[in-house]
């Protein structure tokens, strides 16, 4: 049989922005999406990275087990679209798990749902999904694609009983105003296992990789939001019973 590699971008031994606590973040190679607003475009490529077994990226992350133990942390597997690679997160979230360590995989749930899929859930324990925008049309003008697929999946992860973070990354022009944050918070307050939004303010951090890879930067011009809007936003989940993480608030 042959044995399991996973193509991953980099790593992270102290993420403190990918989930609960302090984490190792294994950022994988490969995306379908093009976000306007990417700072890692060069994760896109399927064939670019490092392969890697599961075992060799247990036997590093597991050195950091007590620093983990220690902040309620543990591993978040991101991107990239770490859920094109689940045969490789299944066999790496089993591992973590058989050494007592909290598993979180970053998506944008743009998939088919598989067997394979739920099998990487079976060893989660917590997701966080980039919802990029709720109406498809402007999804698609700010992904290149639209976002029946991870709605489909946010309504499997309720199915599973799957805590799950919301990632709602904030873009002028695009998101960022009280009505679309009504509704948003209208939407995602239904499902159960959806525990908080995480606030993300757009930023223009990833440009320069952009130009290294001459790339036409889209968002060219547009600022990130000021500190009075993300407020604002965050009152607004708050007032409708959804806790909010982030934003620098």
């Amino acid at each position: 049989m042959e044995e399991i590699r996973g193509r991953i971008h980099s790593e992270e031994s102290a993420g403190t922005v990918d989930g609960p606590g302090l984490r190792y973040v294994v950022f994988t190679q490969g995306c379908p999406l093009r976000c306007q607003y990417c700072h890692n475009p060069d994760t896109w490529g399927l064939n670019g990275g490092k392969l890697i077994t599961p075992q060799d990226l247990i036997d590093r992350i597991v050195k950091y087990k007590d620093f983990m133990k220690f902040s309620n942390g543990g591993v978040t597997v991101s991107g990239g679209e770490p859920l094109i690679q689940p045969k490789f997160v299944t066999e790496l979230f089993k591992g973590l798990k058989a050494e007592g360590i909290h598993t979180a995989v970053d998506t944008a749930g743009h998939i088919d749902f598989s067997k394979d899929i739920e099998e990487v859930l079976k060893y989660t324990d917590l997701v966080l999904l980039d919802i990029k925008h709720l109406d498809p049309i402007r999804c698609k003008e700010l992904t290149g694609f639209d976002n029946l697929r991870t709605l489909r999946f946010l309504d499997k992860l309720e199915d599973m009983r799957i805590k799950t973070w919301i990632r709602y990354v904030i873009v002028p022009t695009f998101n960022d105003t009280v009505e679309y944050a009504e509704k948003l918070a209208d939407y995602v307050k239904k499902y159960k296992t959806v525990e908080l939004v995480e606030l993300l303010p757009y930023h223009e951090m990833g440009k320069f990789k952009w130009e290294n890879l001459g790339l036409k930067y889209r968002l060219q011009g547009i600022e990130p939001p000021s500190k009075e809007t993300v407020k604002a936003i965050a009152k607004i989940f708050n007032a409708k019973g959804i806790k909010t993480l982030g934003g620098g608030i």
